[in-house]
């Protein structure tokens, strides 16, 4: 049964950082590309960031160079490391992993930014 679980978010001031995690179980991680999303009340959920099996990365420009993915296939997990946090960051986070017609999605974790 493949398992997707995204962890790491909580209340940041404006300026800080965090660093998302999205753990995979129950597939081929190292094949799979993955991917960062965010929703928020007023917008559908968009595409922060994507990283394939060969490792080419690949952002939304509202975060390039704020946000940086990366993926350890030994821990079969995915990360969002996130810079600079704005309020307009402010959402829940979701991460999911594609293969051809494969997908899957992990449950968000919700990440404040606020004074």
């Amino acid at each position: 049964q493949v398992r997707l679980v995204a962890s790491g978010g909580r209340w940041v001031q404006p300026g800080g950082s965090l660093r998302l995690s999205c753990t995979a179980s129950g597939l081929d991680f190292s094949k799979y590309t993955m991917g960062w999303y965010r929703q928020t009340p007023r917008n559908q959920r968009e595409l922060l960031a994507a990283i394939t099996a060969a490792g080419r990365k690949d952002y939304k420009n509202t975060v390039k160079g704020r946000f940086f993915i990366s993926r350890d296939n030994t821990e079969n997990t995915a990360y969002l490391e996130m810079n600079r946090l704005e309020v307009d960051d402010t959402g829940n986070y979701s991460c999911d992993a594609s293969y051809y017609r494969e997908r899957y999605w992990a449950s968000g974790t919700q990440v404040t930014v606020s004074p």
